[in-house]
């Protein structure tokens, strides 16, 4: 078999498996994700562990730019999931063309959207930090923030392409890019931190120089090589203000809810702030890192179900949406359950990878109790993450935003402040309000997304 036969025969064996038995098909996209996706936190969980040895305000400066950080990656990665789901609903519905134009589409909106991002931040970023209370610790968060947000370009770039290679079911390649990339930040990290002495902004560096990498390799892949389903041509394109509101109307919805969760980041940091000061956040930032390690697990099965809940609802293939929606829910629950118990039982060990500076040593405890807490947090998160992952992939992304907002601001925000100031708990209530507020957000979504489904069904 020649090379040309050979990328025609895999490029039609991924077709088949996305469009094919939804069970299957989450368990074979869902892996390289997952992998994937603890490459890039564990480059981002390398940062905070060795500006650890900055001491707790560098470590709290990082906490002060994760919920910006968070907004622009959420960006990227909510552009990507409008990708994936508009150029899968044309893999099921047999319109290669128009998924040759979404491709297109997705990738200058990437370029336009960083341009017009990263003018903005860096006129606004002292203003935003001092607002959201970065007080002592803002010319340190100011060092990290300027380098990290001057090459988002690569960060919003690269997830766009991963999204437009899933929605193909191609994820094991964009998983050797993040390889890469994370190996060079890990080995790079402390060089720039403390052998070049570039203390916090040293991590930036490396962070922005390992990304750049991710998106040269893709860009080999997609644009040189040109071993894809979808194909990039001047001929093939034509602007369409409808394919980019197609991607858009996923997108923009996808990219709020990473807002909504700054926002709630932003609410929760003061709340600590003003309840235990800016060790109360150093704790949370470690903690919350490591709970986002866990997330990945979820995260990533519900980011394959994107993919076949597109292609499912593209082929009007609504039994397959429903079985979509029941597995990855079931195979999130039983994976979390056993990670979360894990995480309970070694939470002191975690702790102390965290603390192995003598200015951070007495953080050990805390930052172990709100692992601890967090195992609770675990067991709800499938029914959520599933649900506005079978919502984005039929397109329905402000219907996943709604629920969102409601878990994020309406439960976790309200909970929080009643359980740390009207019931005193302090800063443990914030712990106790993400547990409970996310628990009743992600099993109203799950109990919506059902009734939606019924209804679809009923008009068959």
């Amino acid at each position: 078999m020649n090379s040309s036969n050979k990328q025609s025969s895999d490029i039609d064996q991924r077709i088949a498996m996305v469009t094919g038995d939804p069970k299957r098909a989450i368990r074979v996209l869902s892996v390289p994700m997952i992998i994937s996706m603890l490459l890039i936190m564990s480059y981002n969980l390398a940062d905070s562990i060795w500006v650890a040895g900055l001491g707790p305000n560098a470590i709290a400066a990082l906490g002060f730019t994760a919920p910006i950080f968070m907004l622009v990656t959420g960006l990227g990665n909510g552009l990507g999931a409008g990708a994936t789901s508009l150029i899968a609903r044309c893999i099921g519905a047999v319109n290669k063309q128009k998924a040759d134009n979404a491709a297109m589409h997705a990738i200058i909106l990437a370029i336009v959207v960083s341009v017009i991002l990263t003018i903005v931040l860096w006129i606004s970023l002292p203003f935003i930090l001092q607002a959201v209370g970065a007080g002592s610790t803002i010319g340190l968060a100011l060092e990290y923030g300027e380098v990290v947000f001057g090459g988002l370009i690569f960060l919003i770039f690269s997830s766009v392409a991963s999204g437009i290679l899933r929605a193909e079911g191609d994820v094991n390649r964009p998983m050797y890019a993040v390889a890469v990339t994370t190996i060079l930040n890990v080995i790079l990290d402390p060089i720039f931190i403390y052998y070049f002495g570039w203390g916090i902004a040293g991590a930036a560096w490396a962070t922005i120089l390992s990304s750049s990498i991710s998106c040269a390799i893709m860009i080999y892949w997609m644009i040189i090589k040109r071993d894809t389903y979808v194909k990039f041509s001047r001929k093939g394109f034509k602007a369409d203000w409808n394919v980019t509101g197609n991607i858009l109307t996923v997108g923009l919805p996808a990219s709020a809810e990473s807002f909504v969760m700054s926002i709630l980041g932003v609410f929760l940091n003061l709340i600590l702030v003003v309840t235990g000061g800016t060790e109360a956040v150093a704790v949370y930032t470690a903690g919350w890192r490591v709970v986002m390690m866990v997330m990945i697990l979820p995260i990533g099965i519900g980011t394959a179900t994107i993919t076949v809940a597109g292609a499912a609802f593209g082929a009007r293939k609504y039994d397959n949406l429903k079985t979509a929606l029941t597995y990855s829910t079931k195979l999130g629950l039983t994976i979390s359950i056993v990670v979360g118990l894990l995480l309970y039982i070694f939470s002191g060990f975690i702790a102390a990878v965290f603390t192995y500076s003598p200015q951070t040593a007495n953080l050990a405890p805390e930052i172990a109790a709100f692992i601890q807490v967090m195992f609770l947090f675990f067991i709800p998160i499938q029914m959520g993450i599933s649900a506005s992952s079978v919502f984005q992939g039929m397109g329905k992304g402000l219907t996943s935003l709604v629920l969102t907002v409601l878990r994020e601001l309406a439960f976790i925000a309200v909970f929080a402040y009643l359980f740390a100031f009207i019931f005193n708990f302090g800063t443990h209530g914030v712990w106790w309000g993400l547990v409970v507020g996310n628990a009743i957000g992600c099993i109203l979504a799950y109990a919506w997304v059902n009734m939606y489904l019924k209804r679809l069904k009923r008009y068959l």
